[in-house]
C-alpha cells in the first residue's frame, strides 16, 4: 500500500513537472494583431481572426481565442478596427536606386504633353548652377493629350526644350528607360554636331538608333544603346546622392505598402552601398537582387563566389538580369513581324541572343537564376529557346531552376504554353497594360494584340504562376493600381467599361497571390515570406478598405495605412 501511494505522489509530481516545463517553454507574443479582416494567402487557412508575431516571425495565425493564449502582459495590441490586413506586398520588377533617382530628379510620369516637359525644365533651370546637367524621366509621348506640330517617327524634338535650356544639358528619360531626350547642350557635349554635316538620313548603333529629321540632323531621341552616346557624360553619381536616393526608395516602399523588392539589375557600385546600408541598420526593406548582364566580368566573378543567400533575409543575391530587347513604346521590342506603325521597324535585339544562351548554361551550373527582359514575342521566342538549349544541356540542374522571362508582355501564341512546359516563369506587371493597352493596339494591331498581349489569365492556367509589380520607375510603385490592372484590365480612368480582353483578367484571389506568395516563389523565398502562416517573416500591409470585396471602381481609392516590416511598424498614417 505505501509503494501504492508513493508510486501515485511520484506521478503527481511528475505530471506538474510536465505542466511546469511545457509553460516555462511557451513562447509569448510580442504583438497581437486583431480586430480586421486578414487574408492570410495561405490556402490552407486562407483568412485569420488574429495574429501573433514574436519579434520578427509570425507565431499563430488563426482565430482571436487561441491567438490570445501567446498573450502575456509585455505583448503589445494593435486593433485593426475593421480594416484589412494581408502578407507584405512585394515589388515584383522594379529598380530601387530608379525609385529613389526619381524623388531626386524631374518626375515626368504624370506629364500629359510636351509643354509640359518644357515647362518642367524651364522651372529647374532658375535653380540649376551654370553647366549643371538636369536630368529627369518618366515622359511617354503616346500618353500625351496631344502630340507637337514637329514630330520624327512618332517623337518630338528638341527645338523647344533646348530654347529653354540654352546652357544647362538635359537629359530626360522615357518612362520605359529604353529611350532617352537631350537637348542641343547635351548633344554638343557628346559631339554629335558631325551628324549633321555628314548629312546622313539616319544614324545607327548596333542595338540602338539616333533619330534624324529629314535633313540629318539629330532630334534629341535616343533609342536603346544608342543612349550611352549622351549618358556616358553625364557626371557620376555621389555616396551622397546614392544614399539619399536609397532613403527615398525606402520610405516610398513603407509607404506604398511594399516590404520586399525585387530589384532588376544592379551593379557592383549598387551591390557595395546596399552592403553599407544593412551594415549601418538601413535595410529596411528586402531586397531580392539580379546582377546586371551588362558587365561579364561581374557574373564572372560571382560565378566563382556562388549565390548569397542572407540569413537575416534582407539582401540576397541569387539571379541575373539581361536585357534582351527595349520597350513597346520606343519601338524598340523585338518582333517577329513589323510594327504596324512603322512597317519597316522590327525592334532591337539588345542583347546577343548567344550570349543568353552562354549565361543561361552558366546559371545552371552555378546555381543563378536567369531572368531576362523580353517585351516582344521575338524576344520572348528567341530566349525560351536559349532557355531550352541549356536545361537540355544540363537536365540535371533543371530540376528547381526558377527561370524567368521579365515583362512577358507580347507572346506568340505558339510559345505561350512552352512557359508550363520549361517552368518559366513570367514576372509581369499588370499595370502596364493600363497604361499600354490603349497605345499598343497602334503598334502592334488587333488581331496581336488579341491573340498574345498581357495574357496573364492564359498563362495562370497553364499551371505557371505570375510574378506581379510596376517596373517601378516606369510606373509608380503604387501596388493598389496594379492591382486593380489585374483585376479590371481597364486604364486607370476606368476604361473600357468591360476591360480589355476581359477573359484575360486575374481573380482577385489570383491577384493577391501574385503580390504575395507567387511573387516569393518567384525568388525561392515562398517557405519565409508571401503568406500569413506560422514561421514566416513578420511583414504586413494594412489598408482602409477591403480590397477583396468592394466594388471594383472603388479599388482604386484603396490606401495603405499601415505597413509592418520585421515586425515593427514602418509607416503609420493613424499616428
Amino acid at each position: 500500500m505505501k509503494l501504492k501511494k508513493i508510486a501515485f505522489l511520484s506521478f503527481i509530481l511528475l505530471f506538474f513537472f510536465c505542466i511546469s516545463c511545457s509553460s516555462s517553454k511557451k513562447e509569448f507574443a510580442s504583438m497581437l494583431i486583431y480586430g480586421g479582416t486578414i487574408y492570410t494567402v495561405d490556402s490552407t487557412n486562407t483568412t485569420a481572426e488574429a495574429v501573433a508575431i514574436k519579434d520578427n516571425k509570425i507565431l499563430f495565425a488563426g482565430s482571436l481565442e487561441e491567438a490570445e493564449t501567446y498573450k502575456n502582459n509585455q505583448t503589445k495590441l494593435l486593433d485593426l478596427k475593421g480594416k484589412t490586413m494581408t502578407p507584405g506586398f512585394i515589388e515584383g520588377h522594379g529598380h530601387f536606386m530608379g525609385l529613389g533617382y526619381n524623388e531626386l530628379n524631374l518626375d515626368l510620369i504624370n506629364t500629359t504633353s510636351y509643354q509640359a516637359i518644357i515647362d518642367a525644365v524651364a522651372e529647374r533651370v532658375k535653380t540649376a548652377q551654370p553647366g549643371e546637367w538636369i536630368l529627369g524621366r518618366g515622359w511617354h509621348q503616346s500618353k500625351w493629350d496631344s502630340m507637337p506640330a514637329e514630330i520624327v517617327n512618332g517623337f518630338q524634338t528638341h527645338h523647344l526644350l533646348s530654347e529653354v535650356s540654352p546652357n544647362n544639358p538635359v537629359y530626360l528619360r522615357h518612362a520605359s528607360g529604353h529611350a532617352g531626350f537631350a537637348n542641343a547642350k547635351a548633344m554638343e557635349i557628346a559631339g554629335l554636331q558631325n551628324l549633321a554635316l555628314d548629312g546622313v538620313k539616319k544614324y545607327n548603333i548596333e542595338g540602338g538608333e539616333v533619330l534624324v529629321d529629314a535633313l540629318g540632323r539629330p532630334t534629341g531621341v535616343f533609342n536603346e544603346i544608342a543612349q550611352t552616346i549622351i549618358t556616358q557624360h553625364i557626371p557620376e553619381k555621389t555616396l551622397e546622392t546614392d544614399i539619399k536616393a536609397f532613403e527615398l526608395a525606402v520610405k516610398a516602399c513603407h509607404k506604398n505598402g511594399i516590404t520586399s523588392f525585387h530589384d532588376a539589375g544592379i551593379p557592383k557600385e549598387t551591390i557595395e552601398l546596399y552592403e553599407k546600408m544593412k551594415s549601418e541598420g538601413k535595410m529596411q526593406t528586402r531586397i531580392y537582387a539580379m546582377l546586371t548582364g551588362w558587365d561579364e566580368d561581374l557574373l564572372n566573378s560571382w560565378y566563382k563566389k556562388g549565390i548569397m543567400i542572407d540569413d537575416e533575409h534582407l539582401f540576397t543575391i541569387r539571379s541575373i538580369k539581361l536585357n534582351c530587347d527595349g520597350a513597346l513604346g520606343s519601338r524598340g521590342a523585338w518582333l517577329l513581324k513589323p510594327y504596324t506603325d512603322r512597317p519597316d521597324h522590327y525592334g532591337h535585339e539588345t542583347l546577343p541572343m548567344e550570349f543568353v544562351r552562354k549565361t543561361a548554361i552558366n546559371g545552371l551550373k552555378h546555381g543563378f537564376q536567369v531572368c531576362s527582359h523580353a517585351i516582344g514575342d521575338r524576344a520572348n521566342r528567341e530566349i525560351l529557346d536559349r532557355y531550352e538549349v541549356a536545361f537540355n544541356e544540363l537536365p540535371e540542374s533543371t530540376s528547381n531552376h526558377r527561370f524567368r522571362i521579365e515583362h512577358a508582355q507580347h507572346l506568340h501564341p505558339d510559345d505561350i504554353p512552352r512557359f508550363a512546359e520549361l517552368k518559366v516563369i513570367p514576372a509581369m506587371q499588370a499595370v502596364h497594360m493600363s497604361s499600354d493597352r490603349p497605345w499598343a493596339i497602334d503598334r502592334l494591331g488587333e488581331q496581336r494584340i488579341k491573340e498574345g498581349a498581357y495574357m496573364w489569365q492564359t498563362l495562370l492556367q497553364s499551371g505557371v504562376p505570375i510574378v506581379n509589380g510596376t517596373d517601378v520607375p516606369v510606373e509608380p510603385i503604387n501596388p493598389i493600381a496594379s492591382f486593380y490592372a489585374s483585376v479590371s484590365r481597364k486604364t486607370l480612368k476606368g476604361t473600357p467599361e468591360d476591360g480589355y480582353e476581359p477573359s484575360q483578367k486575374m481573380t482577385r484571389d489570383q491577384a493577391l497571390k501574385s503580390y504575395t506568395l507567387d511573387a516569393a516563389y518567384g525568388a525561392f523565398e515562398e517557405d519565409i515570406k508571401g503568406s500569413i502562416s506560422a514561421g514566416k517573416l513578420a511583414d504586413f500591409t494594412i489598408y482602409d478598405q477591403d480590397i477583396m470585396t468592394i466594388d471594383e471602381d472603388k479599388i482604386l481609392n484603396t490606401k495603405v495605412i499601415m505597413t509592418i516590416f520585421n515586425g515593427e511598424v514602418v509607416y503609420n498614417t493613424e499616428k
